[in-house]
């Protein structure tokens, strides 16, 4: 079984995934941290980060790996783990750059569709282009104030600055972030976190038991 995650930036959709996951006990994979390890990386090697062929370069010749489990995601560049280096404010303004490359979209679906199944997946098109076949899918939104505020309390940010960022991702994200038709849309506003996980696993497919 798979179950689909899909939303805007900052709408919970990480936190979501791992509740379900831990409800349902498989593991969740996040595809937002595959493109921001590609960002990190090219941030640390200095390149461009339109230039999809040194990226793609850049990202093969490494020894990457993704660790889903149903509580988080960690990424591992052999032995040195990325995971705390890639919810920074630089690879924020970066990853939609380098999300909108084919090349690259291209390797992470690859490294995403090579995972066992079940599990949760959550991204921007895991419903739409990545697990089109998902038994589930789902997508997360919410005003850009009530995203702004929930991304406050974890970064020493204002409010506002967090706010216009995030409407500028928006923006930058059209192409890839879109309910798939099928999709069931959640406003994550006016809810709690346990309320959207609850709302997820109640309109999962009898079989999940």
């Amino acid at each position: 079984m798979i179950v689909t995650i899909d939303g805007v930036a900052a709408s919970g959709k990480s936190s979501v995934a791992s509740g379900v996951a831990r409800a349902l006990g498989v593991p969740y994979v996040s595809s937002g941290l595959l493109y921001r390890t590609a960002t990190l990386l090219g941030l640390e090697a200095g390149l461009h980060l339109s230039d999809a062929a040194s990226l793609l370069a850049c990202l093969e010749k490494r020894p990457l790996r993704l660790e889903a489990l149903a509580e988080g995601n960690r990424v591992w560049l052999g032995d040195r783990e990325l995971t705390g280096d890639l919810h920074s404010s630089r690879v924020d303004q970066g990853v939609s750059v380098v999300a909108a490359l084919p090349e690259v979209r291209a390797w992470v679906d690859a490294q995403l569709r090579a995972l066992p199944e079940p599990f949760v997946a959550e991204g921007r098109d895991m419903g739409t282009n990545v697990f089109p076949h998902a038994d589930a899918k789902f997508y997360l939104t919410a005003s850009p104030r009530v995203r702004a505020e929930r991304r406050a309390q974890e970064r020493p940010e204002d409010v506002p600055a967090i706010e216009a960022a995030l409407v500028e991702r928006d923006r930058r994200d059209t192409v890839q972030s879109a309910p798939a038709p099928d999709a069931r849309v959640i406003d994550t506003g006016p809810l709690t976190l346990d309320g959207v996980v609850g709302t997820v696993l109640a309109a999962l497919p009898t079989r999940r038991a």
